[in-house]
């Protein structure tokens, strides 16, 4: 593969390409000197009506001083990280507040594109929250922005077909093919398509392991037995009578329909599928649990890995104190509960997770905050996309995994991708 330049060559390669950019957004506006500030929220589309809501409320509770207005980036990741790219690297001053994905702050904080969250607004931004979620958060021992929700995957399961829920990936296996045996629906749903749920699944059982994708300082490959251990139950899954024909193509929402058309006993995914579940399968439903991520060793539970979104505050804002202001108001209690209830997303505050409001609608919060205390992150580098595309690319198709050779292989990638070579993302 030919050599491509630096991350900071190919930022500043993005800038100059992109300083267009820059007078056909200065449109956006950030209010007059008559009226309160407008800032710009750019996050996912949210279309239960949360997030702008959340906009709404911290707007009214700022006394007039700023709005939020509330752009909706494109529904894949890949597509709002592109957006945000190159706004950023056209150091756009419209852009105040950035929901990144929890695998972004590094990228973003070595590009220099967010600001570092210090003093008391660093307690602020980090009082009662996960762990997981702060070190998402936080790039070479400095915070860079504050954990909005969180997630995490469990083990979905059909209580009418297994009885007792599997702890292992392999007792979750021999089930499945006993109930294939009795002619009963038996498929294992879980992410296989060649993307970054793929990179999320092997770094999950990486980590259930004991193992890690990068050594602790981020600078090379550890890989090792643990992924090997980790490509053989990829592997071991999409060859046996527990994959879904789909697999190679599937996503969550793909996994969240099979289970909901019956032909699935298992389905590893994040908490929207319950609702979801309730309103489109009530028959169903009943039948309907949860229990922990299964193990990939009896030994060791599993260490599934986090995801969520963290808010950070532009570089480049011409109102980064409010802009911090109205960053801690969207994370609030508050906001974060509406954000469960009515968003579904879990939240990234651990004392929520004993309230009655959530554990009402989230009988499973306890099991979501168990989950998110033994977390997994994902690698964490300024190179990471890079490296979710070798692993991505290296895993697909899961039956054809050749665990020894590929996780060789996957090494060698992984360095090219941290000594930015390869391909660019």
């Amino acid at each position: 593969m030919p050599t491509v330049p630096s991350l900071r060559s190919r930022w500043a390669s993005a800038a100059a390409g992109l300083a267009v950019v820059v007078s056909t957004l200065a449109g956006c506006g950030s209010g007059g000197q008559n009226g309160p500030v407008t800032l710009n929220w750019y996050n996912f589309p949210d279309d239960s009506g949360a997030l702008q809501q959340a906009a709404d409320h911290c707007g009214q509770q700022s006394g007039g001083r700023y709005t939020i207005r509330y752009d909706k980036l494109p529904r894949g990741a890949d597509g709002q990280r592109q957006q945000l790219v190159r706004r950023m690297a056209a150091h756009d001053t419209d852009v105040d507040i950035l929901g990144l994905d929890v695998t972004w702050p590094a990228e973003f904080a070595e590009a220099g594109w967010i600001r570092e969250w210090t003093g008391q607004l660093r307690d602020r931004g980090t009082a009662d929250t996960l762990d997981a979620a702060v070190r998402t958060a936080t790039w070479r021992g400095r915070l860079y922005a504050t954990p909005y929700n969180s997630n995490t995957q469990l083990l979905w399961y059909r209580d009418d077909l297994v009885r007792t829920p599997p702890r292992t990936w392999a007792e979750m296996l021999a089930t499945a093919e006993d109930l294939a045996r009795a002619g009963k629906p038996h498929y294992v749903e879980i992410q296989g398509a060649q993307y970054e749920g793929l990179t999320v699944w092997f770094n999950t059982l990486v980590a259930s392991a004991g193992g890690s994708v990068l050594t602790p300082d981020a600078q090379a490959p550890s890989l090792g037995p643990p992924a090997v251990a980790a490509a053989t139950v990829m592997h071991d899954l999409a060859t046996s009578a527990a994959a879904d024909p789909s697999l190679p193509n599937q996503m969550e929402d793909q996994n969240r329909l099979a289970m909901e058309s019956g032909t699935a006993a298992f389905e590893l995914n994040y908490p929207f599928v319950y609702p979801s579940m309730k309103a489109n399968q009530p028959a169903l439903f009943p039948h309907f649990h949860w229990a922990p991520y299964p193990a990939v060793t009896p030994d060791r539970p599993a260490g599934v890995t986090i995801g969520g979104i963290d808010l950070a505050v532009g570089a480049y804002s011409r109102h980064p104190d409010l802009a911090f202001e109205a960053t801690l108001c969207l994370r609030s209690r508050d906001n974060q509960l509406t954000n469960a209830l009515k968003g579904g997303l879990p939240p990234s505050l651990r004392s929520l997770y004993r309230t009655e409001e959530l554990t009402r609608s989230y009988p499973f919060a306890a099991d979501v905050l168990a989950a998110l205390d033994s977390a997994s992150v994902r690698p964490q580098t300024a190179a990471y996309q890079n490296v979710s595309i070798a692993i991505s690319h290296t895993l697909s198709p899961p039956a054809g995994i050749r665990p020894e050779k590929d996780v060789a292989d996957l090494r060698g990638q992984i360095q090219d991708a941290l000594g930015s070579k390869g391909l660019i993302p």
